[in-house]
């Protein structure tokens, strides 16, 4: 807190001279040298703004709808209708061939063998002959064997080893090794107290020394880092910290401001550029292309629409009319023909037969009822006089 407090104080300080000579030179030095860099920032966003709303985003549409239909679609209906059928059909073949055929064996054959051939005997054997014959040989070996080791042991060598060996040994250590020893220890300790009171004289000597020493050299290095400290901070410290902050401070301050405001005044003179650009572009191209489409061709593609297209338009659609009155016609004809066949072949009328086809009620020319028993009317004539009338 209290170093941002100096920044600020520092950063709003009074102007002195040497801030006051050079900011003006820095400021049009800086704006000289900012300007072509604004111009071409702004061009390129402009550019890439333009760029990204004309031709990137439809060039992406175009892409993703060309990768989808080329490669997805066709892979995915190659997925599903190619390759999950084969892979299913290939599964089933292959554990049809290869899996089946081994659990069959396995199951029907090798499992009856082993159990029935290999299994079923040896337990057999081994409950009415290995059984027995294991026991036999366990009390025989205990018997011939371990009984008499055992008492060899426990009457022979046990008494040998305690009365021979060990009742010795524990009488001469008893007797002899721990007199000698306690005696030795004596000795040894008094040797070792004599030897570390010498040692502990010479060390408290030594040390009174090294300390007189230690504490004089101390001295001097105290005496020769305060002088070192002085030199530093007078020779070194101090014109750097005046510099710093009485030069390369402010000239740091106003090279960043003079940036700062020429990045604003290049901003302002690249979109006053840009807006003059645009009213040429718009005076120049814009006005005139706009005049001739509101004056040439606005009146000529009326005038296409209304003298070339609209009749051809109404006599494609008075063709079509036409074409599908004559079709209805012909059909008619074609069924009222299949009628008179059937009735001159089978005889009778047409509803009292079944299986004849039943001919379409005629309409009259007034109303859009059906009257079973009146005439029915032409579509040709009906459209010549629309045509008439039209005419």
């Amino acid at each position: 807190m209290d170093d941002s407090k100096h920044q600020e104080l520092e950063r709003y300080e009074p102007d002195t001279a040497l801030t006051r000579l050079i900011r003006i030179p820095v400021r049009i030095v800086v704006l000289v040298l900012v300007l072509p860099v604004r111009m071409v920032w702004d061009l390129l966003a402009a550019g890439w703004h333009a760029a990204d709303r004309s031709l990137l985003r439809p060039l992406g549409r175009g892409l993703a709808w060309l990768l989808d239909t080329l490669v997805l679609t066709p892979l995915s209906w190659l997925f599903t209708h190619v390759l999950t059928p084969l892979a299913l059909a290939v599964t089933w073949l292959a554990t049809a061939l290869f899996i089946w055929p081994w659990i069959g064996l396995w199951r029907y054959v090798v499992v009856p063998v082993a159990k029935y051939g290999v299994a079923v005997p040896l337990v057999w054997l081994y409950a009415n002959l290995l059984t027995p014959l294991g026991r036999g040989a366990a009390w025989l070996f205990t018997t011939l064997v371990v009984g008499p080791v055992v008492g060899l042991w426990r009457y022979a060598l046990v008494p040998a080893a305690r009365y021979g060996v060990i009742v010795p040994l524990v009488w001469l250590y008893g007797a002899v090794l721990t007199p000698l020893g306690r005696g030795t220890a004596w000795a040894l300790d008094m040797v070792w107290q004599g030897t570390a009171w010498a040692l502990g004289l010479l060390w408290q000597g030594t040390a009174w020394v090294l300390g007189g020493v230690w504490k004089g050299i101390a001295a001097t290095g105290r005496g020769l880092g305060i002088v070192v400290t002085w030199l530093v901070m007078t020779l070194l410290v101090a014109p750097a910290s005046w510099l710093y902050r009485r030069v390369l401070a402010p000239v740091g301050r106003e090279i960043a401001d003079a940036a700062e405001v020429a990045w604003r005044i290049a901003g302002y003179l690249s979109r006053a550029a840009g807006r003059g650009i645009a009213w040429l572009f718009r005076h120049l191209i814009g006005v005139p292309v706009a005049w001739a489409y509101r004056t040439v061709c606005t009146p000529l593609g009326h005038f296409v629409r209304d003298a070339l297209w609209a009749p051809a338009r109404r006599a494609a659609l008075e063709a079509g009319r036409a074409a599908r009155g004559a079709l209805a016609t012909a059909r008619e004809t074609v069924r009222q023909a299949r009628r008179d066949a059937w009735r001159a072949l089978v005889g009778g009328t047409a509803g009292a037969r079944s299986g004849e086809p039943q001919g379409v009620p005629a309409r009259t020319l007034g109303s859009t009822t059906t009257v079973p028993s009146a005439a029915q009317a032409s579509e040709t004539s009906l459209l010549d006089e629309k045509l008439v009338k039209q005419g």
